[in-house]
């Protein structure tokens, strides 16, 4: 969950801290938990029930109680609930990869909350603390350096929800959203969201098939199966896609390419490219990299409801392609203010 899209060296869209240097974070750069048992209970409630619905899943396929209305609905309820996280949370709030009018940004933020993977200012503040600390000490989901690779994989796909030690401040890292008022109430009714994404597969389930029946099959496959579907897949952004793939940039941190992700991640698993140019809207950057979510930003701005898109040009590219005399000489670009296309 999990993000301006600067460099470890760069603080993101904040002054500078005044007990931490760029080697490591500092006491401002954590977020207090008012009460931790309460956060890990929760967490580990919203972990551990979609698992345990798979049981209801493999009795509802063995006894070919599966019908086409409930894969419906998981599509149904998946896409623009990933889109909430993927176009709203991650490229939009997060690194501001593009502007866009109230409603949408308002959209957006509802849809990310019903994912289920945190208010949206927490999922910022921890995401930009992520870049600004990339694979280094104070990154609060990094799979390197804890004492072995499964450990370290384990850490960052879940483990790192149970600690408190590494959550990033919302006053440090997203001042920006907590003074604008549509999100900092998106941000507080956030169990509002919670329900109103188990809600909408359970009335979905009932207008599809009439009966109480479908529409708990609803629940089950557009509330649990969803969450514990997209929630893995967000995840592994945090785990697989900086120890697995293919990467080509000259960057200072583990993060990869992973192409098989792409489809299921609405296209966050082009991670590689993201942290090379963390503002650009298009994480896809070339013509086979499948990018869901940059042809969503693509039709907003066909349609007059996004502008300022941040692109990349490919001489931009060129220039910090790893083992290339430029990309090892030429200082890492800065954070591309959400105003400017490519340059």
């Amino acid at each position: 969950m999990t993000p301006t899209g600067t460099t470890v060296s760069e603080r993101p869209m904040t002054a500078a801290p005044t007990s931490a240097g760029v080697d490591g974070p500092g006491p401002d750069d954590v977020q207090p938990t008012k009460n931790e048992t309460l956060d890990r209970f929760l967490t580990g409630t919203v972990t551990v029930v979609p698992f345990l619905a798979l049981f209801i899943v493999a009795w509802q396929v063995w006894g070919s109680w599966l019908h086409w209305s409930d894969l419906a609905v998981f599509f149904i309820t998946y896409i623009p609930i990933g889109l909430g996280v993927t176009v709203g949370f991650h490229r939009l709030f997060t690194h501001r990869s593009f502007k866009a009018k109230p409603w949408v940004r308002g959209t957006f933020a509802m849809l990310g909350s019903a994912a289920i993977e945190g208010p949206i200012i927490s999922w910022v503040a921890d995401h930009r603390k992520h870049h600004a600390f990339s694979d280094k000490p104070g990154d609060p989901h990094s799979p390197h350096d804890h004492d072995g690779v499964l450990r370290g994989l384990f850490h960052a796909h879940v483990g790192w929800l149970f600690i408190h030690t590494e959550r990033a401040n919302r006053e440090r890292y997203a001042p920006d959203l907590m003074k604008d008022p549509t999100i900092a109430w998106v941000d507080r009714t956030f169990v509002l969201w919670v329900v109103a994404g188990l809600a909408f597969p359970f009335a979905l389930g009932w207008l599809i098939g009439g009966s109480i029946h479908t529409a708990l099959t609803g629940l089950l496959w557009g509330g649990a199966v969803r969450m514990l579907v997209l929630h893995h897949v967000t995840y592994s952004i945090n785990s697989l896609c900086h120890f697995f793939g293919r990467k080509r940039f000259d960057v200072d941190d583990e993060s990869r390419n992973l192409a098989w992700l792409a489809p299921f991640s609405f296209g966050e698993s082009w991670h590689h490219n993201h942290h090379a140019f963390p503002t650009s809207a298009h994480h896809g950057m070339r013509w086979y990299e499948f990018d869901i979510s940059s042809l969503v930003i693509r039709g907003l701005r066909r349609a007059g409801l996004a502008w300022d898109v941040v692109e990349i040009s490919p001489e931009r590219q060129a220039r910090k392609l790893a083992g290339t005399t430029s990309g090892a000489t030429a200082p890492t670009p800065t954070a591309t203010p959400a105003g400017e296309s490519a340059v």
